[in-house]
């Protein structure tokens, strides 16, 4: 959710992401709730971060809430790190409603935490 939001925000940045426990492919709760907002996330993909570790770039930012302490370290050039932590609506348990609506709260949270990182940047 965090790639697509980067890039509704600017289409012109490069964004990859990649996990820890990548599957290949996107929850479809993921893909749904983003749609909802007029976000096409579905072409996407679930990447591991071993695809990306020895690359250089500008920003390496982890988002979930264990990721912090069990991202690989990076080898190539990464000239700002950052964590912006969220609960994993994947593991949300209960009703369809509430896992639902834990995908939702936790698409706005990370709307509002990367709209405020990206005017942060003044790329503009």
């Amino acid at each position: 959710m965090a790639q697509g939001f980067l890039q509704s925000f600017d289409p012109n940045l490069t964004v990859c992401s990649a996990g820890t426990e990548a599957s290949g492919k996107l929850n479809p709760k993921a893909v749904e709730v983003m749609k909802e907002i007029g976000i096409n996330i579905s072409h996407h993909t679930s990447d591991s971060v071993d695809l990306y570790i020895n690359e250089e770039w500008d920003y390496v930012i982890t988002v979930c809430g264990g990721a912090n302490e069990s991202c690989p370290a990076f080898t190539g050039k990464v000239k700002h790190r950052a964590h912006i932590g969220f609960d994993d609506p994947s593991h949300a348990m209960g009703s369809e409603e509430f896992i639902q609506s834990e995908f939702r709260r936790v698409r706005d949270e990370i709307k509002k935490s990367f709209e405020q990182f990206y005017q942060s940047l003044n790329l503009k």
